[in-house]
């Protein structure tokens, strides 16, 4: 069982930066694969960013490749999404998620938090 809490999230400017954690429960962190989802507003949820579980390799939706980077500490069971020039269109809230088995967009998700909005002025 891995327990998910975000953070970070906040209003800001348009080009703006926001760094989001997501802090991990349980002492076996280092063994999941971890994802960032988003969900706006009447939108279904998508994928965002994922890295593997030694930080080696990471994939990135084409809407966010060159603005975020995702990573990790193990030592912290917490990995983050640095984002950067944000657009009103990031608006949405974020969510970490675990995946025991498989890494990336098209692996199936264990664990899943609460989420953080991230609200994007224009």
């Amino acid at each position: 069982q891995v327990q998910l809490l975000e953070s970070g999230g906040r209003l800001v400017q348009a080009g703006g930066p926001v760094r989001l954690s997501c802090a991990a429960s349980g002492r076996t962190f280092s063994s999941y694969a971890m994802g960032w989802f988003r969900q706006a507003p009447r939108m279904e949820r998508e994928f965002v960013a994922a890295i593997g579980r030694w930080d080696a390799l990471t994939q990135y939706a084409d809407s966010v490749k060159g603005r975020f980077t995702i990573s990790r500490d193990n030592a912290k069971n917490t990995v983050y999404l640095q984002m950067n020039s944000l657009k009103p269109e990031d608006t949405a809230v974020y969510y970490c998620a675990a995946a025991g088995a498989g890494w990336g967009v098209r692996t199936s998700y264990d664990y899943w938090g609460q989420g953080t909005q991230v609200t994007v002025s224009a």
